[in-house]
This record gives structure tokens, sequence and C-alpha cells, in this order.
């Protein structure tokens, strides 16, 4: 009787509440177009019903979620973040973030608790929420850094393209991983306290995608459809752990420049790398290896010049940029002086110094204990975050500034500890339940060496079918002239994201991603799925993706 009234008198008294969740059916009527205009009437309504929920995910329901009760964690702060919020820069010379869309942001604590000396630990969190009206339905976890420690801002700004995830309507949440940084971002100090080693280790980032996904669900009423985690370092090896201990957890997980086998990694480059230098080094008067002096800017030039000239026009163009890095052939033995040779050269045992380096450490039977490096156009830059090339450069370089010997053997033995290692390779029930996982890594990458994640990447194959098996929902992308994580003469902005948000939801693998970056303005490139390369075809503008294809 009430559609029939508004129908032919006063539409505008029938009260949208009163048919929000109501259910009616119309009886039979005779004349088509009443029955149509029925049709639109209830259309009308329900548009009113859905704009009001839109509205009711105000200010009061942000607040509503910090008296949320579920064991284990409470909210400790919520608030609405306007839209046209601009986040300052994270580090000098980063970018300013924004503008970010309204947003509600919940800090929260998991597991507050006393732990060793009395210190308060627990997994700090923070998750931003967008307004329902532009939430995609997933979920978005970012990884941390170094010993983690922090909070960072929930924006998902990292590896994400142009626009960060919260400003593609996910909700994203991060975490400091279980503990407070005291003095810095590698501040392990925590580690004396084993909860929050566990924590940091491997048990953090599932605690907290888990609360993640009960606020998400309370906050729009329904679950989040898919879910992802992005990190690269530290957050790289936080995903490889993720899809190793927590197979079902995120549906695709983004792993870039992976912190993997740290204890090796330190050993090559805190130890076995200055001491190869150090044999080769001019002395000071007392006899002390002078590794700041290794190589003279000459050098570094000389030996850059003829890597290029080897290894750029490979692709097809010479760039600056080594696009096969594994295709590359290039033998530092070439620039050894002849006998009263003095200049256009590097002295022999320079050279072998070098070639020892990027070779890797090996223990006394010749056993490879961690893969060596690859030679690359941003292996000699100088700075404070030197290229290995250039390590020792700035005068400062770890435990071993002035070692010229090193026991290769003891230094392995406990270089590896496998709470925190994510060593193992059976990742069958992660495929089988659909997941997919991207890794990626800076071919300059000073601190892990790239062969070492492709050697995992590899190894995936020997545990999960095959490669062709291993190739449904994995993938590796080497980044020419990448360092650790971005910077170098790279293209180093790309979405990897997007990339593996299309192969999970649309079933589209990334055969090629496109990179752009600083270094290169006006630049492009795919970055090819590995075992293929960027290749030029030829023809066209040479700095235009397009123009490229992946061989």
């Amino acid at each position: 009787m009430l559609v029939r009234e508004a129908l032919t008198s006063r539409p505008a008294s029938i009260s949208g509440a009163l048919f929000c969740g109501m259910v009616y059916q119309p009886p039979a009527l005779r004349k088509k177009a009443l029955l149509i205009r029925v049709r639109l009437l209830l259309l009308l309504m329900a548009a009113a019903c859905a704009s009001g929920a839109v509205r009711a995910r105000s200010a009061d329901s942000c607040a509503d979620l910090a008296r949320l009760r579920i064991d284990g964690f409470e909210i400790t702060k919520t608030a609405i973040i306007p839209a046209g919020t601009i986040l300052p820069p994270g580090y000098p010379g980063a970018p300013s973030i924004g503008p970010l869309p309204a947003h509600c942001l919940v800090d929260g604590v998991i597991n507050r608790r006393k732990g060793a000396g009395g210190e308060e630990f627990g997994i700090d969190f923070a998750l931003a929420l967008p307004e329902a009206a532009v939430w995609n339905g997933d979920f978005m976890m970012q990884g941390g850094g170094g010993g983690n420690g922090i909070v960072a801002y929930p924006v998902g700004a990292s590896f994400a393209g142009d626009k960060p995830a919260l400003t593609r309507g996910f909700v994203v949440a991060s975490t400091d991983t279980g503990h407070k940084a005291r003095n810095g971002g590698f501040d392990f100090s925590f580690m004396r306290d084993q909860q929050a080693y566990l924590d940091f280790a491997y048990q953090a980032n599932a605690e907290v995608a888990g609360v993640a996904k009960k606020i998400i669900a309370q906050y729009y009423a329904k679950a989040a459809a898919h879910s992802y985690f992005v990190g690269c370092s530290t957050g790289g090896r936080e995903g490889m752990i993720l899809s190793q201990r927590y197979p079902t957890v995120f549906n695709g997980i983004v792993s870039g420049d992976p912190a993997m086998r740290t204890g090796l990694s330190n050993l090559a480059i805190g130890k076995w790398v200055p001491v190869a230098y150090n044999q080769a080094a001019p002395k000071d008067a007392s006899g002390k290896p002078q590794l700041n002096k290794f190589l003279t800017d000459g050098d570094r030039k000389l030996f850059m010049d003829a890597l290029v000239n080897r290894c750029d026009a490979k692709d097809g163009v010479a760039d600056g940029m080594i696009s096969d890095p594994m295709g590359c052939d290039f033998d530092p033995a070439v620039l050894v002086c002849k006998n009263g040779q003095s200049e256009g050269c590097i002295a022999p045992e320079k050279i072998a110094a070098i070639k020892k380096a990027f070779a890797g450490p090996q223990n006394s039977h010749g056993m490879q204990v961690y893969p060596g490096f690859l030679y690359d156009t941003g292996i000699a830059e100088t700075g404070s975050n030197p290229g290995l090339l250039a390590l020792g450069a700035n005068g400062l370089f770890g435990p071993y500034p002035t070692a010229t010997e090193i026991d290769v053997d003891k230094e392995a033995l406990h270089a590896s500890d496998p709470l925190v290692e994510p060593a193992s390779t059976n990742l069958s029930t992660f495929s089988e339940n659909g997941g997919k996982i991207i890794f990626f890594h800076g071919d300059s990458d000073p601190w892990f060496s790239a062969l070492d994640t492709l050697e995992y990447f590899r190894s995936l194959a020997a545990t999960n079918g095959g490669a062709d098996k291993v190739a449904e929902w994995s993938e590796m992308f080497l980044v020419p002239g990448m360092r650790h994580c971005g910077g170098g003469p790279a293209l180093d902005q790309f979405d990897m994201l997007g990339a593996v948000v299309n192969w999970v939801e649309k079933g589209i693998a990334p055969e090629s991603v496109i990179a752009t970056g600083k270094a290169f303005p006006g630049r492009s490139r795919p970055l090819c799925a590995y075992p293929k390369h960027a290749q030029y075809s030829g023809h066209g503008d040479t700095n235009d993706a397009q123009n490229f294809s992946c061989d």
C-alpha cells in the first residue's frame, strides 16, 4: 500500500529508512507504466540506503573501532585523516607522499608485555582504512627495513608505481615487528628478549595480518577479498618467510632485495671483500693496509669504462645500462698492466683482488659459502653507501678495515640462524592455495648479492615440480644498475604491486614490468622475467620501453 500511495500522491513522504533492509514484493500490476515506476522508486530507495551506509562510515564509525575488544590486542588510537594530506619525506632526499585520500588511521598493539630487563614489548601496528566508497576490497601490508623497530605510515608507496596502495583503494598495514628501535634503524639490542626476537624473525607480520583482517571485517562489514605483502630488504625477507611459514595468509607477495642469509652476506661484504682488497692495498708507515687507497678514482673509471664497453651494447643499444647481466662476459684481466706498462691499466695484484672479492667467499675446501656479485654499472659509486668496487673508499669499512687474512671456515660456522632465515623451498601449500610470489633484485646491490636471490628462485624448481610448474606462480626480475632497494644508475621506479595483483586476480603473469627513474629522465624500459632481458628492436626511440622486447 505504501508503494501505491507513493506513486499516486507523495513520493517524498516515504522515508528511505523504512525500506533499508526491507524486502518488498509488489503485487501484479496491470499497467506497464506503473510497474516501471515501482522499479524506479525501489532503485532510488536502494541507492539512498547505500548512500546512507557510506555516510555512516564517519568519524564516529572510525572512533568506534577504539572499543573493539579482541583477546591479545588493543587499539590505542583512531583518527580520521582528511583527504589531501601529504606525508613529509621519510628521509633526506626522499619525495613527499600524497595527496592521500581520506582514511581512518588506527594504531594498536598486540601482546603488550614486560620482557627482558623490565622493558615493555609488544607488536605495534598501524592500519589505514579508506572510505568504504573507495575501498577496492583488498588488503596490503608493507614490509619493514633494517632491524625494524618503527611503525612506518601505512601508505604502501614502495614499488607501487606512481600511486601508493592507499591511494589505489587498498587498506594498508605496517608494524614495528615487536620492538622499538632505540638507536636508529639497525638497533638489534632487542634480541636479548627471546619473544621479541621471535616476533622479528617470523611471527609478527602474520599476527598483524590476522588482526588487520578482523578490523577490516568489523569496519566494512565484510572481509577483504585478497591480501598482499610488499617489502624490500628486511621486508623482502619477511615476504619470503610468510610464503614459507604462513602459506595461506597472503594471496600475493613481492619480495625485493631480500635480506636473506645476513650472516653470510655480512661475512662476504664485511670481511671477505676488505681482506681481498687489503692484500693489494698500499701500506702506511706502520705497514697496515690503506683500504681507502686500494683503487684510485682513475682506476675505477678505467675499470668501469672497460666493463661498459664490453657489456653495455649487448642489448642492442649503448645506454649506460647492462640489461643482460647473465650474458656479460667481462673479465677484469684485460686491464692488467703488462711489463713496463704504467698507464691505461691496473696493477695485476689489484685485478686479482677484485676478481677474488667479486667471486665471493670460499672455505678451505674451495666450496662457495656465499655467491659472488655481478659486474654492473652501479658497483663503482662512492659516498656514504659505496658500491662493491668502492667499498672502503670513504675510509670506513666494518670490522676488517686492516685485516689481510680470514678464516672462512670459522666465520661461516655460526653465520646462519634458522629462526630468521627464509631457506625453505617447499611452497606447495602456498602455490596450491593460489599464491603468487614475485622476486626482484638490484644488480648493483652491494649488501645482498642478486645471485643469492636468483639461486633461491632457481632452487624452487627441484622442490615444486620443475621450472615450468614454478613459473605458474613465481617470477624473478633483475634490475640493471639498481643498488639496494633503489638508487644507482638505474630505472628503479616500477609497479610490482600492480603486477602481483593482476596475476592473483586476473591470472595475468607479468612477463615484463615497465621501469622509469631519476637517473635517466624520460627513459623507460621493460624489466623482464628471468631468464629473459630487455632487447632493443632496432627501431624507434631508444628511451621508449615499447621499442624493447623480452628476449
